[in-house]
C-alpha cells in the first residue's frame, strides 16, 4: 500500500474514533440530564448519587477528545473541512461538559430540596416538562450530529425558543407562589436554579446545533435569528 494512501486512510480512522468519542459523551451526558430530571421527580438518592457520580467520567471525556483532536492537528494537517470539523468537535465536547454540569446541578438541588423534607415542589410538573423538553433537544442534536445533518440542527435551533418561554413562564408562577406563602421561598428559589439550569441545557444544545451546520455547510450561523444562514429565507 503507497504510503500516501495508508496515511489517509489512518486520518479517516483518526476522525471517525473522534467522532465517536464523542457521540458516546454525548450518550453519557443524555442519560445524566435525564437521570437527574427523575431524580427531582422521585428524590432516590441512588439516581441522584449517580448523576453526581457520572460527572468525573464526562470530564474525563472532555480532557481525551481535546486531546485526541490536538494530536491529529499536530500530525496529519488536515485539509480545511477536516480542521472545520476538529475545531467544532473542540467546542461541541465543551457544550456537552457544560451540559454535564448543570446536570449535576439539578441532582444536588434536588438532594438539597428533599434533604429538608419538602413535600410539596412548586411548579414541579411544569419543570419535568421543560426539562423533558431540553433533554429531548440534546437528542435530536446528537443524531443530527452523527447524521449530519444540518436541516435536523436548525430545526433544534427554531425549538430553543420553547424551553426559553418556558422558563420565563416558570418564573413567573414561581414568584407568585413565593409572595403568596413566604414558607416557600428556600424550595421555591432551588426550583428557580434548576429551571435556569435546564434552560443552560437549551443553550447548549442550541450551541451545537450551530456547530453541525457549520461542520455540514461551513456556515457560522452563530447570532443569527433563526439558525439559519444570512440571507436565506
Amino acid at each position: 500500500m503507497p504510503t500516501s494512501e495508508h496515511t489517509s486512510k489512518q486520518f479517516d480512522a483518526d476522525l471517525e474514533d473522534i467522532r465517536s468519542r464523542v457521540l458516546q459523551m454525548g450518550g453519557l451526558v443524555e442519560m445524566q440530564l435525564m437521570a437527574a430530571i427523575e431524580g427531582l421527580s422521585t428524590g432516590g438518592e441512588e439516581i441522584i448519587s449517580r448523576v453526581i457520580d457520572s460527572e468525573r467520567r464526562v470530564n474525563d471525556y472532555e480532557k481525551e477528545i481535546d486531546d485526541a483532536c490536538v494530536h491529529v492537528v499536530a500530525r496529519r494537517q488536515p485539509a480545511a473541512s477536516d480542521l472545520r470539523l476538529i475545531m467544532s468537535v473542540s467546542k461541541i465536547v465543551t457544550d456537552l461538559e457544560r451540559i454535564g454540569d448543570e446536570a449535576e446541578k439539578i441532582a444536588r438541588m434536588a438532594r438539597s430540596i428533599y434533604g429538608r423534607g419538602a413535600l410539596a415542589i412548586p411548579r414541579s410538573i411544569d419543570v419535568r416538562q421543560t426539562g423533558n423538553k431540553a433533554a429531548l433537544m440534546l437528542r435530536r442534536v446528537l443524531d443530527a450530529m452523527a447524521r449530519l445533518d444540518a436541516d435536523e440542527a436548525g430545526k433544534v435551533i427554531a425549538e430553543g425558543t420553547l424551553i426559553d418561554a418556558a422558563f420565563r413562564a416558570i418564573m413567573r408562577q414561581l414568584i407568585t407562589y413565593m409572595m403568596e406563602d413566604p414558607r416557600t421561598i428556600t424550595t421555591a428559589l432551588d426550583i428557580v436554579w434548576i429551571a435556569k439550569a435546564i434552560e443552560r441545557v437549551g443553550d447548549h444544545s442550541e450551541n451545537i446545533a450551530e456547530q453541525v451546520i457549520y461542520i455540514v455547510n461551513g456556515t457560522d450561523v452563530r447570532h443569527t435569528a433563526t439558525g439559519l444562514p444570512e440571507g436565506n429565507p
